[in-house]
């Protein structure tokens, strides 16, 4: 059997000529290749000038362009001010961001980090004990973890302001922080791993269409998702809207975790379109089963309803009691390939899911097929925690801790801009090699002449700013 093209399928899976690298050339080679005796490489002199993240330097000027030193200095200054100040906020700030940025989730990793040349250099000289930057994290308060927040949202909005699109998703969403330890609002809650162990239960509101977040908050571990959340995810979502303007259509999607009427209500108070998977209780199933008007919207290769989709008369009475009778739409299916589905007719191999809404006007399978794309918030939930470490707890004070999960969704909407700024093309690369591609090269900081050289390897297709 022949193939249709020419190439490998997994060929732009190759990244080696991105970062310089050469191609393989053994269809070009007649003799076998020999490795070389590593005992013959002598080892010279250690060589101090030598850095692992050549990249800081460029993320720097990035940084020090679009304002993030100065808001940094505006917000937080306070928190540690007076003439004998040695390691200002803004300046610890600003470290710990170019060391999460480097692939440093821990504070403890500043002590692999003073070993750098570039970033000792660009941390003023000097780093600082690892005592003096826990102190300084256990400063914040109720309105500094605001303002980081805040700082964090704008660089979010600032990528969402760069789309070319009419259209955007606010994908709603909660995870679980496991911790080990006697932190500060560490209380037992919901946690599908680690059954009754004590977390941190924090929500994110991530857009879908660039990976940014656009909110978070960390919560004590005993806290779920519902009406206690409506007011703070109604103001997320008037400052999405305020920020992009009237002509785009924001759509908030949100899981059965969600389903509640204050949510809801907040999402339609702050102008914004909703998705919601709705949890399928005895009533909301007997509506469904009750149903007869079907309509087919996929057929298997025999010609049989594979896919089917129905409006359902159902209104619980929350709704009623706010003002606001949602639509309900139901799609069941052959096809069990996503989500948690339930069966309701016993001679029918059907499994279905339902869905609140408050477009009344798009079609039925296109609400259910919309929703489906949520799925993308799990992946970019889990480069938070795989990528920049927020399951990574620094301290027992809790603001202390809210401050540094803030600060690494901070560094990861600047990480987003960068890509953008210095190398567009890569930015459906994830932040693992992200980092090997633009942050973690290997240079050498040299100093002549009154001037400091920063010098790397040359580049097939990417220049250091």
């Amino acid at each position: 059997m022949r193939t249709g093209t020419t190439h490998a399928t997994s060929i732009h899976k190759v990244r080696r000529e991105v970062r310089g690298g050469k191609r393989g050339d053994g269809h070009r080679r007649n003799q076998r290749i020999r490795r070389a005796d590593p005992t013959r490489i002598h080892a010279g002199r250690g060589d101090p000038t030598l850095t692992g993240a050549a990249g800081l330097a460029s993320f720097g000027v990035f940084c020090r362009e679009k304002g993030v030193d100065g808001e940094l200095r505006r917000r937080f200054r306070r928190l540690k001010s007076g003439p004998a100040v040695v390691y200002p906020m803004e300046a610890q700030l600003r470290m710990l961001l170019d060391s999460n940025v480097a692939g440093e989730a821990r504070v403890f990793g500043l002590e692999s980090l003073a070993a750098d040349p570039l970033f000792v250099r660009l941390a003023g000289g000097v780093v600082p004990s690892l005592d003096t930057v826990y102190r300084d994290l256990c400063r914040f308060d109720d309105e500094a973890v605001g303002a980081l927040e805040e700082l964090m949202v704008e660089h979010g909005l600032a990528l969402v302001r760069g789309l070319d699109s009419k259209h955007v998703h606010l994908d709603v969403d909660t995870t679980v922080e496991c911790l080990f330890g006697a932190q500060e609002g560490a209380l037992c809650g919901p946690n599908p791993r680690y059954h009754a162990r004590a977390s941190y239960h924090p929500i994110l509101v991530c857009c879908a269409e660039v990976g940014a977040c656009v909110g978070a908050l960390l919560r004590p571990g005993d806290t779920g998702l519902g009406d206690a959340d409506a007011p703070t995810i109604g103001r997320w979502l008037r400052r999405f809207r305020i920020a992009v303007g009237g002509d785009v259509q924001v759509t908030m999607r949100i899981d059965a975790g969600g389903d509640c009427a204050a949510i809801y209500a907040a999402a339609q108070r702050a102008g914004a379109r909703f998705i919601g998977k709705a949890k399928l209780s005895a009533d909301l199933c007997g509506a469904i089963q009750s149903t007869t008007k079907w309509r087919t919207v996929e057929r298997d290769a025999f010609g049989r309803p594979a896919t089917q989709v129905a409006e359902i008369a159902f209104a619980r009475e929350a709704w009623m009691e706010l003002g606001y009778p949602f639509r309900v739409v139901a799609m069941r299916t052959r096809e069990r390939d996503n989500g948690k589905q339930i069966q309701l007719w016993s001679a029918l191999d059907y499994t279905v899911q339902a869905f609140v809404t408050n477009d009344w006007t798009g079609a039925a399978e296109d609400i259910a097929y919309e929703y489906d794309g949520r799925a993308e918030v799990e992946p970019t939930i889990g480069e938070f925690k795989s990528g920049w470490g927020i399951g990574k707890i620094p301290s027992r004070d809790f603001h202390a801790n809210h401050a540094v999960f803030l600060l690494k969704l901070l560094a990861h909407n600047l990480m987003r801009r960068f890509v953008r700024w210095t190398a567009p093309q890569l930015s459906s690369w994830r932040v693992p090699w992200l980092r090997r591609a633009l942050i973690n090269i290997p240079g050498r900081l040299l100093r002549s002449g009154r001037r400091w050289t920063l010098r790397v390897l040359p580049k097939s297709s990417l220049r250091l700013k």
